[in-house]
Protein backbone atom coordinates (compact mmCIF):
# COMPACT_ATOMS: atom_id res chain seq x y z
CA UNK A 1 0.00 0.00 0.00
CA UNK A 2 1.09 3.36 -0.85
CA UNK A 3 -0.20 6.91 -0.68
CA UNK A 4 0.26 10.46 -2.46
CA UNK A 5 0.71 13.52 -0.12
CA UNK A 6 0.79 16.47 -2.52
CA UNK A 7 2.10 19.80 -0.87
CA UNK A 8 1.56 23.17 -2.96
CA UNK A 9 2.58 26.90 -2.18
CA UNK A 10 0.22 29.10 -2.77
CA UNK A 11 0.15 31.36 -6.18
CA UNK A 12 1.97 34.43 -6.81
CA UNK A 13 -0.10 36.79 -4.11
CA UNK A 14 -0.41 41.00 -4.66
CA UNK A 15 2.38 41.28 -1.53
CA UNK A 16 5.35 38.89 -2.98
CA UNK A 17 4.57 40.78 -5.81
CA UNK A 18 5.07 43.83 -3.83
CA UNK A 19 8.03 42.44 -1.95
CA UNK A 20 6.14 42.64 1.29
CA UNK A 21 5.89 40.63 4.92
CA UNK A 22 2.89 39.34 4.68
CA UNK A 23 2.13 36.41 6.99
CA UNK A 24 -1.42 36.85 8.59
CA UNK A 25 -2.49 39.49 6.11
CA UNK A 26 -5.03 38.00 4.17
CA UNK A 27 -3.76 38.71 0.62
CA UNK A 28 -5.15 37.81 -2.57
CA UNK A 29 -3.11 36.22 -5.04
CA UNK A 30 -2.12 38.32 -9.25
CA UNK A 31 -3.38 37.34 -12.18
CA UNK A 32 0.06 35.37 -11.92
CA UNK A 33 -0.76 33.58 -9.26
CA UNK A 34 -3.89 32.41 -10.61
CA UNK A 35 -1.71 30.91 -13.78
CA UNK A 36 0.38 29.78 -11.44
CA UNK A 37 -2.41 27.59 -9.54
CA UNK A 38 -3.97 26.83 -13.30
CA UNK A 39 -0.35 25.16 -13.91
CA UNK A 40 -0.41 23.24 -10.77
CA UNK A 41 -4.25 21.59 -11.52
CA UNK A 42 -2.90 20.80 -15.07
CA UNK A 43 0.19 18.87 -13.37
CA UNK A 44 -1.93 16.94 -11.26
CA UNK A 45 -4.44 15.83 -14.17
CA UNK A 46 -4.62 11.80 -13.66
CA UNK A 47 -3.78 11.79 -9.98
CA UNK A 48 -6.49 10.73 -7.08
CA UNK A 49 -7.40 13.54 -4.57
CA UNK A 50 -9.26 11.85 -1.44
CA UNK A 51 -9.09 15.48 0.75
CA UNK A 52 -7.75 18.61 0.89
CA UNK A 53 -6.85 20.87 3.21
CA UNK A 54 -5.94 24.31 3.26
CA UNK A 55 -5.17 27.50 5.62
CA UNK A 56 -8.07 30.11 6.76
CA UNK A 57 -6.07 32.62 4.24
CA UNK A 58 -7.83 33.87 1.09
CA UNK A 59 -4.26 33.21 -1.10
CA UNK A 60 -4.03 29.62 -0.46
CA UNK A 61 -7.79 28.94 -0.98
CA UNK A 62 -8.05 30.72 -3.93
CA UNK A 63 -5.28 28.89 -5.04
CA UNK A 64 -6.60 25.65 -4.17
CA UNK A 65 -9.82 26.35 -5.97
CA UNK A 66 -8.53 26.70 -8.74
CA UNK A 67 -6.20 23.83 -8.64
CA UNK A 68 -8.90 21.38 -8.24
CA UNK A 69 -11.40 22.70 -10.57
CA UNK A 70 -8.52 22.31 -13.15
CA UNK A 71 -7.65 18.78 -12.19
CA UNK A 72 -11.35 17.58 -11.66
CA UNK A 73 -11.32 17.06 -8.21
CA UNK A 74 -13.35 20.17 -7.77
CA UNK A 75 -16.08 17.97 -5.48
CA UNK A 76 -13.90 16.55 -2.92
CA UNK A 77 -14.18 17.53 1.09
CA UNK A 78 -11.83 20.64 1.67
CA UNK A 79 -10.75 21.30 5.31
CA UNK A 80 -9.25 25.12 6.20
CA UNK A 81 -7.43 25.63 9.68
CA UNK A 82 -5.18 27.98 10.81
CA UNK A 83 -2.59 25.75 11.63
CA UNK A 84 -1.65 25.58 8.09
CA UNK A 85 -1.15 29.98 8.17
CA UNK A 86 2.04 30.93 6.79
CA UNK A 87 4.59 32.08 9.80
CA UNK A 88 2.99 35.83 11.16
CA UNK A 89 5.60 38.58 10.60
CA UNK A 90 3.75 40.34 13.61
CA UNK A 91 5.06 44.16 13.44
CA UNK A 92 6.52 43.48 10.19
CA UNK A 93 3.65 42.78 8.36
CA UNK A 94 3.26 44.89 5.66
CA UNK A 95 6.21 46.46 5.09
CA UNK A 96 8.26 46.34 2.47
CA UNK A 97 11.61 43.81 2.59
CA UNK A 98 14.13 46.19 1.06
CA UNK A 99 12.80 49.64 3.24
CA UNK A 100 12.95 47.22 6.41
CA UNK A 101 16.65 46.28 5.34
CA UNK A 102 17.38 49.85 5.29
CA UNK A 103 15.96 50.66 8.25
CA UNK A 104 17.12 47.47 10.69
CA UNK A 105 20.23 46.45 8.32
CA UNK A 106 20.43 43.66 5.97
CA UNK A 107 22.09 41.76 8.86
CA UNK A 108 18.68 41.94 11.43
CA UNK A 109 16.18 41.52 8.21
CA UNK A 110 18.03 38.30 7.31
CA UNK A 111 18.39 37.10 11.09
CA UNK A 112 14.54 37.21 11.32
CA UNK A 113 13.67 35.62 8.27
CA UNK A 114 16.17 32.98 8.08
CA UNK A 115 16.88 32.12 11.56
CA UNK A 116 15.03 28.73 12.93
CA UNK A 117 14.11 29.49 16.66
CA UNK A 118 14.50 33.71 16.32
CA UNK A 119 11.06 35.58 16.41
CA UNK A 120 10.31 39.31 14.53
CA UNK A 121 9.06 41.63 16.65
CA UNK A 122 5.46 40.26 17.36
CA UNK A 123 5.75 37.60 15.34
CA UNK A 124 6.88 33.73 15.15
CA UNK A 125 9.92 31.92 14.44
CA UNK A 126 9.91 29.13 12.09
CA UNK A 127 10.57 27.01 15.05
CA UNK A 128 6.46 28.49 16.33
CA UNK A 129 5.24 27.21 12.88
CA UNK A 130 6.74 24.16 13.20
CA UNK A 131 5.22 23.50 16.43
CA UNK A 132 1.48 24.69 15.66
CA UNK A 133 1.71 22.80 11.83
CA UNK A 134 3.22 19.01 12.70
CA UNK A 135 0.84 18.18 15.70
CA UNK A 136 -1.68 19.09 13.40
CA UNK A 137 -0.43 16.81 10.35
CA UNK A 138 -0.06 13.96 12.56
CA UNK A 139 -3.49 14.26 14.26
CA UNK A 140 -5.71 15.76 11.63
CA UNK A 141 -4.65 15.11 8.01
CA UNK A 142 -1.96 11.89 9.21
CA UNK A 143 -4.78 9.56 9.61
CA UNK A 144 -6.33 10.24 6.29
CA UNK A 145 -2.87 8.72 4.76
CA UNK A 146 -3.42 5.67 7.00
CA UNK A 147 -6.71 5.33 5.46
CA UNK A 148 -4.65 5.18 2.38
CA UNK A 149 -6.42 8.55 1.07
CA UNK A 150 -4.26 10.48 -1.30
CA UNK A 151 -4.15 13.93 0.44
CA UNK A 152 -3.67 17.76 -0.91
CA UNK A 153 -2.28 20.21 1.13
CA UNK A 154 -2.29 23.76 -0.40
CA UNK A 155 -0.59 26.40 2.29
CA UNK A 156 2.19 28.74 2.55
CA UNK A 157 6.18 29.17 2.54
CA UNK A 158 6.63 28.65 5.93
CA UNK A 159 3.92 26.18 7.04
CA UNK A 160 5.05 23.76 4.09
CA UNK A 161 8.67 24.20 5.08
CA UNK A 162 7.61 23.25 8.50
CA UNK A 163 6.25 19.87 6.84
CA UNK A 164 9.29 19.50 4.63
CA UNK A 165 11.46 19.61 7.65
CA UNK A 166 9.04 17.02 8.85
CA UNK A 167 8.92 14.82 6.41
CA UNK A 168 12.31 14.62 4.99
CA UNK A 169 13.76 14.83 8.41
CA UNK A 170 16.30 17.76 7.87
CA UNK A 171 17.99 20.12 10.51
CA UNK A 172 16.92 23.66 11.01
CA UNK A 173 20.54 24.29 9.18
CA UNK A 174 19.13 22.45 6.15
CA UNK A 175 15.65 23.25 5.84
CA UNK A 176 16.42 26.91 6.21
CA UNK A 177 18.63 26.47 3.14
CA UNK A 178 15.14 25.19 1.33
CA UNK A 179 12.93 27.74 -0.80
CA UNK A 180 10.16 26.29 -1.96
CA UNK A 181 8.29 28.09 -5.50
CA UNK A 182 4.86 29.35 -5.86
CA UNK A 183 2.50 27.14 -7.53
CA UNK A 184 4.76 23.98 -7.94
CA UNK A 185 3.35 20.60 -6.63
CA UNK A 186 5.81 18.34 -4.18
CA UNK A 187 4.61 15.03 -3.81
CA UNK A 188 5.55 12.20 -1.48
CA UNK A 189 4.79 8.97 -2.23
CA UNK A 190 4.37 7.17 0.98
CA UNK A 191 4.28 3.49 2.23
CA UNK A 192 3.58 1.57 5.35
CA UNK A 193 6.85 1.84 6.37
CA UNK A 194 7.70 5.09 5.78
CA UNK A 195 4.03 6.10 7.51
CA UNK A 196 5.11 4.38 10.39
CA UNK A 197 8.66 6.22 10.84
CA UNK A 198 6.69 9.25 9.93
CA UNK A 199 4.82 8.12 13.37
CA UNK A 200 7.79 7.50 15.40
CA UNK A 201 9.80 10.31 14.56
CA UNK A 202 6.58 12.87 15.86
CA UNK A 203 7.17 10.83 18.86
CA UNK A 204 10.46 11.61 19.22
CA UNK A 205 9.85 14.97 18.34
CA UNK A 206 7.49 15.77 21.17
CA UNK A 207 9.78 13.91 23.44
CA UNK A 208 12.83 15.92 22.57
Amino acid sequence: MSVKLFLIRHGQSQWNLENRFTGWKDIDITEKGKEEAKAAGIELRGERIDIAFTSVLIRAQHTLDIVLQECGEAGIPVVEDKALNERSYGDLEGLNKADTAAQYGDEQVHIWRRSFDVRPPGGESLKDTFDRTIPYFIHTIFPHLEAAENVLIVAHGNSLRALVMFLDNLSPEEILQRELATGVPLIYTLDRHMLDTLRLRYGQTTLA
